[in-house]
Formats: C-alpha cells, structure tokens, sequence
C-alpha cells in the first residue's frame, strides 16, 4: 500500500533511540522528509544513518522536549530547512518509575514537564502552522498504559492519561480545520525503556531480567513482545493519508493485552 507520504515533512520527537527511532526510520523509508530530536548528540548520527538507509532528507536537532526554548529551536529549524511540517510525532521518554509514596512533588514536576508539557509546547510550535496550511496529522506516542495502569508506574499512568484528554480535546477543535488527531498505545515492545523496567521489576522480585520478559510474554496473547519495526509501520499508517478517516482515536500497539471491550 502506497502511505501517501512522499516528500512529506514529518518532526519526530525523543528519536535517538526506540519508539521515536522506529517512527522516524519507517516515516522515512515511506518517502517522508523527516526532522529529529534528541537530547543526545546522537541524534546527528542517527538522522544521518536515516539518510543512507533511505535517501531522503533528515535534519537532527540536539533538543531536550522539557524545555520549551529548545522546542521552539527545534521546531524552527525543521522550518527553516523544509518550510512546512505535515506529521508531528510527539514522543519523549518515560519518567522514572516509582510508587506514589517513594516519589516527591519534584519528581512530579520534572514528571509533567517531561510527558505533559513536553506534548503542549510541541503543538504550541506547530499547531498554528497546520491550521494556516489547513492540513496536518498530529499522533502522540503514550502506552496501554492509559487503559490498564501497572503497579509502580504510578507518574506514567497519571500523566499519559492527561496527554490523551488533551488530544480527545484537540480531535474536536481542530478536526474542522483539517487536522487529524490520534494517538497510539504501545504495550510491550522491546526497546531500551522495556530493558530498564524489566531490570527493575528483576531487582524487586529478585529474579533475573530474562526471566521476567519471559514471564511478560506469557502474558501477551501474542505470546511475545512486539518490535520497534511493527510499531514504526503501525505509526506510520496512523500519520499518514492512508488513515485520512481515522480521528480522535487511541491505537492500542498490545498484542492483546488490554482486556477492556472498548
């Protein structure tokens, strides 16, 4: 299937590595123009890997998404070089993980700048921008999360939820002006994230951590966790004009994990 995305310009945020990695690579090989962020110098060499694996263009920017100055940096290079924005990818990493009574409210902060806040300054920079063009596709990237809280997440089940009512928000304010919505949920899907929480939870219940990804894959009905090629692939579609009807809606990336009917 032809995604429609040739010579698109898509801004990808948070994608030196995993989730964010995998949108831009896969919004790439579809024949999108593709802008980057990261916090690490990294990003450099990733946006120039991009480059060779596709050959299209990728503009990496050193920006950290909690702070709204390097934002504003980032979104202004992506237009400086390419002039438009048509996808806006917004992704950062996960905060810490914790139960309410280990965490502080300065965690909390730091917490809502980098998962809410984060989100808002990203639309600040380009939502204006699509609603003179009259066009754009804006997906979030949050977790399964959001339908079925984990235990010792307590800051990414409340803050994700949050980034979502702002989306639902922004599905019914800026569908009229030609702007899609959407999110999507990834469960577990192996990236660096899912290494960390796995080490963690092996820590706490003294295991092994390939003992705990296994007993995480039995979970799954899938039987297994998902990779950052299938994500990339299922964001791509959802951001492109190949998903011009789907709107205000929360892809849930689980392999079935969720058991909810809705």
């Amino acid at each position: 299937m032809d995604l429609g995305l040739k010579d698109k310009v898509a801004m990808v945020a948070a994608a030196s590595r995993g989730l964010g990695r995998a949108a831009a690579q896969a919004l790439a090989a579809e024949g999108c123009r593709v802008s980057l962020c990261s916090r690490s110098e990294a990003i450099h060499e990733v946006a120039q890997e991009i480059r060779q694996s596709t050959g299209t263009e990728a503009l990496g920017s050193q920006a950290d998404v909690a702070e709204p100055e390097q934002v504003a940096r980032f979104a202004g290079r992506t237009l400086e070089q390419f002039g438009q924005v048509d996808i806006l990818i917004i992704n950062a990493g996960g905060p810490p993980p914790g139960t309410f009574l280990e965490l502080n409210p300065e965690a909390w902060r730091k917490a809502i700048d980098l998962t809410l806040m984060s989100a808002v300054q990203l639309l600040y920079e380009v939502l204006p921008h699509m609603v003179n063009r009259g066009e754009g596709s804006i997906v979030t990237s949050q977790s399964f999360t959001v339908k079925q809280p984990l235990d010792n997440l307590t800051l990414s089940n409340s803050l994700r939820l949050g980034v979502i009512g702002l989306m639902k928000s922004l599905a019914n304010e800026v569908g009229p002006k030609g702007i899609r919505v959407n999110s999507i949920n990834p469960a577990w899907t192996m990236t660096e994230r899912i290494d960390q929480l796995m080490a963690d939870r092996a820590d706490r219940s003294g295991t092994k951590k390939e003992d705990e990804i296994a007993k995480l894959a039995d979970t799954i009905p899938l039987r297994r966790v998902g990779t950052v090629e299938e994500f990339g692939r299922a964001i791509a579609w959802l951001a492109s004009p190949a998903a011009s009807f789907i709107h205000g809606h929360a892809l849930m990336f689980d392999g079935g994990v969720v058991q909810a009917p809705l």
